[in-house]
Order: C-alpha cells, then structure tokens, then sequence
C-alpha cells in the first residue's frame, strides 16, 4: 500500500532506512483529505449562491413575462372592438 501511495504522493509515506515506502502517513492523508474536502465545500457553497441568484432572476423574469402578456392581451382585446 505504501508504494502505491508514494506513487501519487511521496510526501504521505515514512520510508526504512534503505529509502523504501515503509507506512502510509494517515495523519498527513487525514489533513490532505480534510483540506479537499473543504475546497470541495466552499465550491459548494459558492454554486449554491448563484444557484440562488439565477432563481431569484427567473422567477422575476417568469412574472415579467406573465406581466407583459396580460398587457398584450389586453391591448390585443382592446383593438378588436
């Protein structure tokens, strides 16, 4: 497991004294894991934010359209008689 992890990340192996990956350093992967996760997080939150945006926007959009054509209607009806 060592190696494969030495692969990816030297720095998150302790080595033996020839210089070979000897232990994984949980304690290092622990806090690398943590900080992705974080990032990942804060992303998140950021797309939440102008996920909420954008509906605020549709929604004032939506009742503009409906607005603009109860008017049209209107003034469609009004020409006609």
């Amino acid at each position: 497991m060592a190696e494969q992890v030495a692969k990816v990340d030297p720095d998150l192996v302790a080595r033996d004294q020839e210089g070979k990956p000897y232990t994984v350093r949980y304690d290092a992967v622990n806090a690398m894991l943590l900080n992705e996760f974080l990032k990942e997080h804060r992303k998140v939150e950021a797309q939440t934010q102008i996920n909420e945006r954008q509906d605020a926007i549709i929604a004032r959009q939506k009742h503009e359209i409906e607005t603009l054509t109860a008017a049209l209607k209107a003034q469609a009806a009004k020409s006609r008689k």
